[in-house]
């Protein structure tokens, strides 16, 4: 292990922002941890079906301001999108290799999913599985690639939206909801904001690239600035305290995006800049840096399987010993998160075997043209090179 930490920072650019990496493993651990914590999977009736903790226990809101980190998500995957981008053109790399190399990065990963739960689903019906209990389990696996979509498209937009003020899309969000709610507008307008809303934490990442967002006022603006108008349309807006979809609700914070969400994404993301010099510093030692290292080389694959570990310790332990506390039955007592807190090392031991299983779908190889597009280090080959050269 001492060795690993060596190599792993030895082969770090001495220019490298370990902290850039540390907010997209916290992002990432962020939607592990929400949809571990706030999702139960309820077997009644010989059926599995979903519930939400936050439903149930309304008082636990907070979790889901905590957890819901996709901002800080899209506030990196700007910058590093933009930098990837301009190093590619100072290389003579077309737009074409460019794109092709970051989408193949993207979706390889997608492509093993799709396929593994294709054979899993028809499994699931040859062997009886009812058609309820397979809608679950499916919608629990895809749900997450909508946010892979949006990041997708954005990540293609870069040379158009590189230089775009935040503000811009940050008013389309306010106008979306101004006539969806306030004038009573079709519901169906909202899905402009899909793209509209995490724009806009996008574009602050791109204008952090250009060397923007730079001392510790911009990062109090967002941070304070954000959050008061999100209590504010909390408050006396109507709009849900809650920062993600809870199922019942009138209105979902997240889908789509409302301007709540959107504020709040800002708050997040003046946080997550005013944490950047604390990383740092943290950061400087090798043993925790090779620890976000080595994270962000499986991030794709810790956010596409972790549904699927959850369900498989759920189903197994289900046909073991029947339905247990905080793993099938409905969060709607206090006791419920301490028993699913007790399950967490389970679905993380899950997750790591889906990581052994589906990780190599992940890794850079070497390709004509494109290969050295999306790492500033060396082919893969090395695991340490690998996980610190990677950009995005």
């Amino acid at each position: 292990m001492r060795e690993l930490i060596r190599r792993i920072d030895a082969a770090t650019p001495p220019g490298r922002d370990r902290a850039v990496d540390a907010l997209r493993a916290f992002a990432i651990l962020g939607v592990v941890l929400g949809h571990w914590l706030v999702t139960a999977l309820v077997a009644d009736s010989g059926t599995v079906r979903t519930a939400s903790l936050l439903l149930y226990q309304p008082h636990l809101v907070p979790l889901s301001w905590a957890l819901q980190t996709l901002a800080v998500f899209f506030l990196v995957g700007g910058q590093m999108s933009v930098k990837s981008h301009e190093s590619a053109r100072a290389r003579g790399v077309t737009y074409r290799q460019w794109l092709g190399a970051r989408m193949a990065r993207l979706f390889r990963p997608v492509a093993a999913l799709l396929v593994v739960w294709t054979l899993a689903a028809g499994a699931m019906l040859a062997s009886g599985v009812g058609l309820t209990t397979l809608h679950t389990l499916l919608k629990l696996v895809l749900s997450p690639l909508w946010f892979l979509l949006v990041f997708a498209a954005l990540t293609a937009a870069t040379p158009l939206v590189a230089r775009l003020h935040p503000l811009w899309p940050l008013a389309v969000v306010l106008h979306v909801d101004l006539v969806r709610f306030g004038l009573g507008g079709p519901a169906r307008l909202g899905w402009i904001n899909l793209a509209a809303g995490w724009l806009v934490p996008y574009c602050l990442g791109a204008a952090w690239a250009r060397g923007g967002l730079r001392g510790r006022t911009t990062g109090w603006v967002l941070l304070l600035g954000g959050g008061a108008v999100t209590a504010g349309l909390v408050r006396f807006g109507g709009y849900p305290a809650a920062m993600v979809g809870v199922p019942g609700a009138a209105i979902s914070n997240l889908n789509p995006p409302t301007l709540a969400a959107v504020t709040f994404g800002l708050a997040q993301c003046g946080a997550a800049l005013l944490l950047l010099g604390p990383l740092r510093r943290a950061l400087a030692r090798p043993a925790v840096w090779a620890g976000v290292a080595l994270l962000n080389l499986s991030a794709m694959t810790i956010f596409l399987w972790h549904q699927t570990a959850m369900m498989a310790v759920t189903s197994t332990v289900l046909r073991l010993t029947g339905p247990l506390p905080g793993l099938h039955t409905l969060p709607d007592h206090p006791g419920w998160m301490a028993a699913r807190l007790l399950w967490l090392p389970a679905f993380a031991a899950a997750l790591l075997v889906c990581r052994a299983a589906f990780g190599t779908y992940e890794r850079d190889e070497p390709r004509k043209g494109g290969g050295r597009v999306v790492r500033e280090g060396r082919p893969a080959g090395n695991m340490a090179k690998g996980a610190v050269a990677r950009r995005g």
